[in-house]
């Protein structure tokens, strides 16, 4: 499994921070890679981005959400990935940290995922984390 991290601090409590970020269907507003995320009913969502080129449709599921320190969540359907949101406070801020692991049984196609997907996922994280911190 591939592992990819990002970090960021905001000027906000981390209750405040979470209250954003559980609003799943919101991360649309954040991101310019996001097109859209649809409900499906209870803790599950289905995604729709426009990366690389190209259209991705994907299905998750809210795993763990702990507030205001964790967000978690699963991908039900596509490659298989799993992602988390900590929160901790730093003084009068929120250190806020994403975790994203995936999995690609290919390794040829693994390498070449890689290389486009760790960029794009700390450029979309950076973008949503700065639009957040925008909002509060």
């Amino acid at each position: 499994m591939a592992t990819i991290e990002h970090s960021a601090i905001l000027k906000a409590s981390p209750e405040r921070v979470f209250a954003l970020l559980e609003r799943v269907e919101d991360f649309a507003d954040y991101s310019d890679l996001v097109q859209a995320i649809e409900p499906l009913g209870g803790d599950k969502y289905r995604w729709h981005v426009h990366a690389v080129g190209m259209d991705w449709t994907f299905d998750v599921v809210i795993t763990e959400s702990c507030s205001p320190q964790v967000l978690a969540w699963e991908s039900l359907d596509g490659v298989h990935n799993q992602g988390c949101y900590r929160l901790r406070r730093v003084e009068e801020c929120t250190e806020v940290t994403l975790t994203l692991t995936y999995e690609i049984r290919n390794r040829l196609v693994e390498k070449a995922v890689n290389r486009a997907v760790r960029p794009l996922v700390g450029k979309v994280s950076r973008q949503i984390l700065e639009r957040v911190e925008a909002r509060l």
